[in-house]
């Protein structure tokens, strides 16, 4: 193969890399904006508003707790998923075509996160339906945008690939984070109310996905697979998913070590501005304010994270972040109520390990993927990711359903990162990428 071919390869290659980041840079504004900061507590205040005498609210007659709907309504947003991920991938495998999937996925996530802008009122359960739908959209979504990791990026590249995307999302979040606190802070100048300010931000949200998702749909290009075949029943194809990855058990058990530490992860996203909002009782200028640190830090820290990675390996820089995630959830459950500064410091312990911990573990796991079967694999490893994590939520929910601690509901998680650690710490990765079928980097 001639230089000017390997040259013409390697500008693609780099014009499909740069239109892949700008997918994390449009869906990001969600996890951030809406996830994060600002839907936990408001969807939990209008649940207060509807709830009974007792602080119950009764969807479907089931009684629940107020302060546990959102939690309840994330988890829930996974069993969703996960009936629909494996069948768009495995889609997406056979027929090659997975930038359609994309777009669908994409716009029907956009769509009912504008339409967090009707929810006022005691309209909790339409928050919740909202909140499911576009969870479980961004959950398709993100499993697609993932499984493009392995075709744009050689082995070596993919650490580096990773962490970019990663930051690229959390600059996004930053910037919005931003605007949304100067019109929060601002409003009666701008002459909203509260209330219509938080839902102008959630609305924004939706709009920024889905005008900056055009970018990845123009530059990444589908590849033929294989020929086009039925696809199973949701269901069935993630039974088969998980029969086929039986076959790789170091990839499973790889699997197995992510989605419990990153269920842990996702539920402090998810859930830290309930906790400091409920529990602390910081404002949301404060909670807007230590998100953005979040996000400023986690841009440096996914990159530096990368660089670790050149140096020490992916595995013993992810198991790093994972004692420090430890450390800084325990440090947690102490924080005094009503001490901004403290939740600050908190935040920045936060910042400092999430992207790199998130994006060194996606470019791993991409090593593990045999050829062919991206979107599949990664409709299962998506099922933990970016917030839709379903026992975590669960178990946060629950202790604070029983116990009316949302202390005791943090401290909880710390299980998932000393679960996780354990699982990962036994997992032999080199021969794991061997066993897959893939080149083992020179440092891995």
């Amino acid at each position: 193969m001639g230089t000017d071919t390997l040259g013409a390869e390697a500008t693609d290659r780099r014009r499909e890399q740069r239109g892949w980041y700008f997918y994390d840079w449009a869906c990001s504004v969600y996890s951030t904006s809406v996830l994060t900061v600002f839907l936990g507590p408001y969807l939990t205040s209008v649940a207060e508003a509807a709830a009974d005498a007792d602080g119950f609210v009764h969807p479907l007659g089931v009684p629940v707790r107020a302060g546990s709907f959102f939690a309840y309504a994330v988890s829930l947003s996974v069993i969703v998923a996960v009936l629909v991920m494996p069948l768009v991938g495995a889609a997406a495998d056979r027929s090659g075509r997975k930038k359609p999937l994309l777009a669908a996925a994409a716009y029907t996530g956009a769509a009912a996160t504008v339409g967090m802008f009707f929810l006022d009122g005691e309209r909790y359960l339409l928050g919740g339906l909202l909140l499911i739908v576009a969870n479980a959209a961004q959950s398709v979504g993100m499993m697609l945008y993932n499984s493009y990791l392995p075709q744009i990026a050689r082995p070596e590249e993919r650490d580096a690939v990773s962490s970019r995307g990663w930051a690229f999302g959390y600059a996004a979040g930053s910037l919005v984070l931003i605007v949304n606190l100067v019109l929060y802070l601002a409003h009666d100048s701008f002459g909203v109310s509260e209330t219509t300010a938080i839902r102008i931000c959630l609305a924004a949200a939706g709009l920024w996905w889905g005008a900056f998702t055009l970018i990845p749909l123009s530059r990444l290009r589908d590849r033929a697979t294989g020929p086009r075949e039925a696809t199973a029943p949701g269901l069935r194809q993630l039974v088969a998913t998980v029969r086929d990855m039986r076959r790789h058990p170091l990839t499973l058990s790889f699997l197995l070590a992510y989605l419990v530490y990153n269920d842990g992860i996702q539920t402090v996203i998810s859930q830290a501005s309930v906790y400091g909002s409920k529990e602390l009782g910081l404002g949301q200028s404060t909670l807007i304010g230590a998100v953005l640190l979040v996000q400023v830090l986690a841009v440096a820290g996914a990159l530096g994270m990368g660089r670790l990675a050149r140096t020490y390996g992916a595995k013993r820089t992810i198991l790093g972040s994972l004692v420090a995630w430890t450390v800084t959830l325990a440090a947690g459950y102490f924080l005094p109520a009503g001490a901004p500064v403290w939740f600050f410091v908190l935040a920045s312990g936060i910042g400092l390990v999430l992207g790199g911990s998130q994006a060194l573990s996606r470019s791993l796991f991409s090593h593990l993927v045999p050829p062919g079967k991206e979107a599949e694999y990664f409709s299962a490893y998506e099922m933990s990711d970016r917030g839709m994590s379903w026992l975590g939520p669960l178990l946060f929910g629950i202790t604070y359903q029983f116990t009316g601690s949302y202390r005791d509901a943090i401290i909880s998680l710390v299980a998932f990162f000393v679960i996780g650690f354990v699982l990962l710490a036994r997992v032999p990765v080199r021969r794991a990428i061997g066993d897959a079928g893939n080149p083992v980097p020179e440092r891995i």
